[in-house]
């Protein structure tokens, strides 16, 4: 079975309609489509072809999802790169995936030196020539390519078919509706499966998105307010700091916007039950690269009633965990889950006995909801009690004077692991209030042994907190 070409049907079928706006700056799925077509000619006459791999290395912007919009037309498969990733990193990864080229924005061409290197600048240059799109794309045809982040060893090479984007949008529309006037605020990188998967819903919903090269809180709470996005994809503390600006200017939510959806880990309930005051509407979502972004979502009527749950799965996914009514790791199958992986990682099988194994834990209640706890490689094991650094972090942000929390294991002689934390604030608390704080809410064997005040905790560039780097801080 094959689609249509996705770009070339979205024009055709809605060619007049908003696709893309930045700063002030906007096109229609029309005027996207001719300069994709334009660079995917101009990327031809420089020797890409159909399966070619290339790598993409730039920040979110219109030229972005111009170029990439181009290597789509030509059939390549795109290596999607981190942009806060040192040389090293990239390095390793662009020798993993074996690609051809690597188009690099003019402003990031520091960051690689290597003879595949071809800037934007040096696209724009060639002359065009007649180019003939494919109008048919095969359903196994891997679009794009994304490193995961490595908690453990190597990073590894996720392969995401045209089937895995089709299906994941699908999954998403059927759960939260859609309409022709919606536009989704992007502020999530576009190399990372959140910001990808935006433009790949944009393409097939025939739907809006207003993009921003980095997160801006107080922009984002503005346009939320007077109504001009209707969608919202985030983390708990880009959550947070929206809300901080909603509020502090007395604002509320405008009717015309339906959710933010928030992934990247459990929200705090503290968030949810501020948000609602504001009249946001908050989607927890769970889902990871190897699934092609969410795999359950809180649905809106539910919202209140499992406050604290990833929701049911996706209409096309099966979600399950290994011992069924205890936290355990938590399994996926659908056609969302990557086929398998490139590089290094080639041979290794995605699927056991037909799921897809996480490595996050959770829970199903009796109502068939999800509850993620936290990642296997985060527990701490303190004195063979099981501690997972998300339920420390969620009562730590009910405080408030917290603003953000990290939560790691340190080395124990007594008990093996104890937990440790480290706390952005955001007014005046002393540790010992905090520390009493959490022996009202917590086990002994979960209140952290110490605390650490700090400016700020370490994230990637989808503002998810790094557990990793916080034990280099002990």
């Amino acid at each position: 079975m094959t689609y249509p070409n996705w770009l070339s049907q979205r024009s055709y079928l809605s060619g007049d309609r908003m696709a893309l706006s930045f700063e002030q700056q906007q096109w229609t799925f029309s005027e996207i489509n001719k300069i994709a077509l334009d660079y995917a000619s101009k990327l031809s006459t420089l020797g890409v072809k159909e399966h070619s791999r290339v790598a993409i290395l730039a920040k979110s912007t219109p030229e972005f999802v111009f170029v990439l919009y181009g290597c789509m037309h030509l059939g390549c498969e795109m290596v999607m790169l981190n942009e806060r990733l040192s040389s090293n990193e990239l390095t390793y990864q662009l020798n993993d995936a074996e690609v051809a080229f690597i188009l690099v924005a003019d402003v990031l061409k520091i960051k690689v030196d290597d003879s595949r290197v071809v800037l934007f600048s040096e696209i724009e240059d060639v002359t065009s020539v007649q180019f003939q799109p494919q109008q048919q794309w095969a359903k196994d045809r891997t679009l794009s390519i994304m490193y995961t982040s490595g908690t453990t060893g190597h990073p590894k090479g996720v392969r995401q078919t045209a089937e895995n984007h089709f299906s994941s949008a699908v999954s998403s529309a059927l759960n939260i509706g859609i309409a022709p006037e919606d536009v989704w605020l992007c502020a999530v990188p576009l190399f990372h499966i959140s910001g990808f998967s935006i433009l790949m819903r944009s393409l097939i919903y025939g739907m809006g998105v207003r993009l921003y090269e980095k997160f801006d809180a107080e922009r984002s709470a503005e346009e939320i307010c007077d109504g001009s996005v209707t969608h919202m994809s985030v983390v708990g503390v880009t959550l947070e700091r929206i809300l901080t600006s909603v509020e502090r200017g007395s604002m509320q939510a405008s009717d015309r916007f339906k959710a933010v959806l928030a992934g990247g880990g459990p929200i705090p309930i503290a968030y949810m039950k501020r948000a609602e005051k504001c009249g946001i509407p908050v989607l927890q979502t769970y889902g990871m690269t190897e699934t092609s972004s969410q795999t359950t979502t809180l649905q809106v009527t539910d919202a209140e009633r499992k406050i604290g749950s990833a929701g049911k799965p996706l209409f096309l996914y099966e979600v399950k965990t290994e011992q069924p009514g205890e936290v355990g790791e938590i399994l996926i199958r659908g056609p969302q889950v990557t086929p398998g992986y490139i590089g290094e990682f080639a041979e290794r099988n995605v699927l056991q006995d037909g799921w897809l194994h996480t490595g996050d834990m959770g829970y199903i209640d009796n109502e068939g909801f999800l509850f993620v706890v936290d990642r296997r490689s985060d527990l701490i094991v303190s004195g063979g009690e099981n501690v997972y650094p998300a339920e420390i972090e969620k009562v730590l942000l009910g405080h408030s004077a917290v603003r953000e929390v990290g939560v790691c294991g340190a080395l124990s002689e007594q008990w093996g692991e104890v937990p440790i934390a480290f706390v952005v604030l955001q007014d005046e608390v002393t540790v010992a209030e905090l520390l009493v704080y959490c022996r009202e809410q917590l086990a002994a064997y979960k209140v952290p042994k110490k605390v650490t005040i700090v400016e700020s905790l370490p994230r990637n560039a989808s503002n998810k907190l790094l557990r990793r780097e916080l034990r280099t801080w002990l």
